[in-house]
Order: structure tokens, then C-alpha cells, then sequence
């Protein structure tokens, strides 16, 4: 789950701006490098500068294609043939023009990128000793042009080995994030089971003890009324007294089940009185109620309320709002929460996919499995800079406590 994650989030890491900066500094070095050995032969009038300025164009068509076709395509063989081409094109233009010399410093960096460790810095010894020779054929022996390679050489070797560091740090860093991540989504989801399964025990218990053990002792006094007898009415007393106890049981059950704010008010008073404690920093919270009042199953109340105060929860936190709109339609067979805000909005169409992404988005994809349980629909609307409209409906409404 964490690597597709991944794979949708493009791979991002704290450091990835860093590394992107650097390839596209690369990219942008080894380019106006060869522009300007392009232009410079041209304007200088250099000899052979027609196939100087065609060797840079053939240079500078390479490395770009090639930069932009490896994405795709991580072949190691490719990869090698692109960097032959690249260094044997650097290499004539060098026989050409001292001016190309230039180009050797960020083809080191070429170099230690594509190869391993030690090929690398092979691959640069070596082009640094070819650039030194050529670069005398143009200027003569002395100190500048050996030590201006050399030193370019040992400066690209210690970046180009510090980056790799970094890069190898980095995907260590990010493995251990994911597996913490993993980890941390494992132990939630046996909390939420080990709760589950805990609070079915107690259940199973209670109903055990009092619903079970109240609907057999009506058996058998049934039973004993059924035969008749002096008794028979003593009985039939007994049962109902029982069947009254164990009622109070049932509706205790459902009490402790539903939320303590729909236990002594109406589910429109629950969200009035959640506008009301919503409204505050700035933020106004208004309710409506639609149609008449009729009652609901516990469940579909309890799922309205916690739906209401989650889309609230959100808009709080997340939407920077002024005004948000609470409706609540009753109609004979259907029933609809309507959650209307005025805020930064999101995109929709990404949101509620991924539990991680966001808070928000993780609030959304418990709304949709609360609606999804009792058989609703979830509709959500919302584009950045336009506010979010939350709007759930349940069909066949059927009356049930």
C-alpha cells in the first residue's frame, strides 16, 4: 500500500526539489556550454568553424534527446551508448577548440552519474588526461591548462561522491519512513479490530446475561400458562414483567450505542445545537430543516450526526471559511444532509482515494464507508477557490429504534 502510494505521490522526498535543481543545472550547464562554443566559432572566424559549429549542434541534439528519452527508458545499454556518444563528441569538439574545454566539467558529472563508484572516476582520470593533451595542442604546455582539468576533476569527483551519498541517505531515510508508516498502519487497524472484537464480547455478554436469559424465562412461563392451571394467569403476569425488563434492557443497549447527543433531543436539535458550537472564529454556522420531522432509525440518525459533524470538522480545520450551510430534508422515504461551505475547496476528483494524503481526504473516506454501510450515496463538490458541498441521501427510509 505505501509504494503505490509512492508510486502516485511521483516517489517525492524532502530532498527531491534538491536533486531536480541539480539535474536541471546540469542540463543547463552542458546546453549553454555548447551554445556558446557554437557562437563564439562562429563570430571568431576559428578555423574549421563550420564543423565546429556542426559537431556542437550534433552535441547539443544528442544530449538533450538522449536526456529526455532515458527517462523513460532506464536501459543500462542505452545509457552507456549515450554517454560514449556524449564524451567522444566533447572529445572532437576539443580537438577543435580549446574553447571546448569547458564542456569537460559538467560531462564529469556525466560521467560519475551513470556509472558505478570506481568506473567513474576511471571515466574521469581518463578524461581529464585526453582534455589536458588537447587542450596543449591549442595553447601549448603549461601550469593553467593541466591544472585547470585537474582541479575541475577533483571538485566534480568530491560533488558528484557527495551527491551519491546524499541520494543513497535519502532512499534509506525514506525506506525506514514507509516501513514506520506501514508499521503505523498495521498496529491501527489491529487496534480498531482488537476494539471491534472486544466490545462484540461485552455485548454478546450483556445480551447474554439479560436479553437471553429474560426471553427463556418467558419461554418456560408461557410454556407452564399454556397448560392451564390455578397458576396460569400468575404466569402470563410474570412473562409480561419480564418482557418489560427485557425491553428496558434492549433500549439501554441502543442508548449506550448511540451518540449521548441524541439521547435527549431530535436529531434536528443535535445540529442546530452543532451550528451553534461550530460557529466561532470567524466562522458562521447556520442549520435548516426542510420537510417535516418524522423519526429515524437510531443508526441513520447516528450516521447523519457523525457525517454533519465530520464535514464541519473538516471545514474548521482545513477550508479557511467564512459560512457554512447545514440542510436537513425529511420527505416520506428519503432523507438528505446537505453540507455547504464557502472555502479554499480542494480537487475533488484526487481527494478521499488515499487515506494519507491528507486529513481531509481521510475524513472523506470515513464519510463514504459510513454512508456506503446503511446503503446511501455520497456526493462530493469541490474545486480549489470555490467552496465544498457535501451531500448525503438514504432511500427507503424505514422506521426503527
Amino acid at each position: 500500500m505505501v509504494n503505490r502510494q509512492r508510486k502516485a505521490s511521483g516517489d517525492r522526498t524532502p530532498l527531491t526539489p534538491v536533486f531536480l535543481g541539480l539535474r536541471i543545472g546540469l542540463h543547463t550547464l552542458m546546453t549553454g556550454l555548447s551554445v556558446f562554443v557554437l557562437v563564439r566559432g562562429a563570430l571568431l572566424g576559428l578555423p574549421h568553424a563550420g564543423w565546429i559549429a556542426a559537431v556542437a549542434l550534433a552535441l547539443l541534439f544528442s544530449y538533450l534527446s538522449g536526456a529526455f528519452l532515458l527517462r523513460s527508458s532506464p536501459s543500462v545499454a542505452m545509457r552507456l551508448v549515450w554517454l560514449a556518444l556524449i564524451t567522444g563528441q566533447v572529445m572532437l569538439l576539443s580537438a577543435m577548440t580549446a574553447d571546448a574545454a569547458f564542456l569537460v566539467f559538467p560531462l564529469f558529472f556525466l560521467q560519475l552519474h551513470l556509472l558505478r563508484s570506481l568506473a567513474g572516476i576511471l571515466a574521469v582520470a581518463f578524461t581529464t588526461a585526453v582534455s589536458i593533451v588537447l587542450l596543449a595542442m591549442h595553447t601549448g604546455w603549461n601550469a593553467g591548462g593541466v591544472l585547470g582539468p585537474i582541479i575541475g576533476a577533483a571538485v566534480a569527483v568530491a560533488i558528484g561522491l557527495g551527491y551519491r551519498a546524499l541520494f543513497r541517505e535519502t532512499q534509506e531515510r525514506q525506506k525506514l519512513i514507509d516501513d514506520l508508516i506501514e508499521t503505523r498502519h498495521e498496529l491501527a487497524a489491529r487496534e480498531r479490530e482488537t476494539g471491534v472484537l472486544a466490545e462484540r464480547e461485552r455485548l454478546a455478554r450483556e445480551i447474554h446475561d439479560t436479553v437471553a436469559q429474560g426471553l427463556s424465562s418467558i419461554q418456560l412461563l408461557l410454556h407452564a400458562a399454556e397448560r392451564g392451571g390455578p397458576d396460569a394467569l400468575e404466569h402470563l403476569r410474570l412473562a409480561r414483567e419480564t418482557a418489560a425488563t427485557n425491553l428496558a434492557e434492549a433500549r439501554r443497549f441502543i442508548r449506550e450505542l448511540s451518540p449521548p447527543s441524541l439521547q435527549e433531543q431530535t436529531l434536528p436539535a443535535a445540529l442546530e445545537r452543532l451550528a451553534q458550537a461550530t460557529s466561532r472564529d470567524g466562522l458562521t454556522v447556520t442549520f435548516r430543516l426542510e420537510g417535516e420531522e418524522s423519526p429515524l432509525p437510531m443508526r441513520l440518525e447516528t450516521a447523519l450526526l457523525r457525517i454533519a459533524q465530520a464535514s464541519l470538522s473538516n471545514v474548521a480545520q482545513h477550508a479557511n471559511a467564512s459560512r457554512a450551510d447545514i440542510t436537513l430534508t425529511c420527505l416520506d422515504d428519503w432523507v438528505g444532509l446537505d453540507i455547504v461551505d464557502d472555502g479554499v475547496g480542494f480537487d475533488a476528483r484526487s481527494a478521499g482515494k488515499s487515506a494519507e494524503t491528507t486529513p481531509t481526504s481521510f475524513g472523506l473516506i470515513g464519510l463514504r464507508s459510513r454512508v456506503a454501510e446503511l446503503g446511501g450515496t455520497l456526493t462530493i463538490e469541490s474545486r480549489p477557490g470555490a467552496g465544498t458541498a457535501i451531500a448525503a441521501s438514504f432511500d427507503h427510509i424505514q422506521d426503527g429504534s
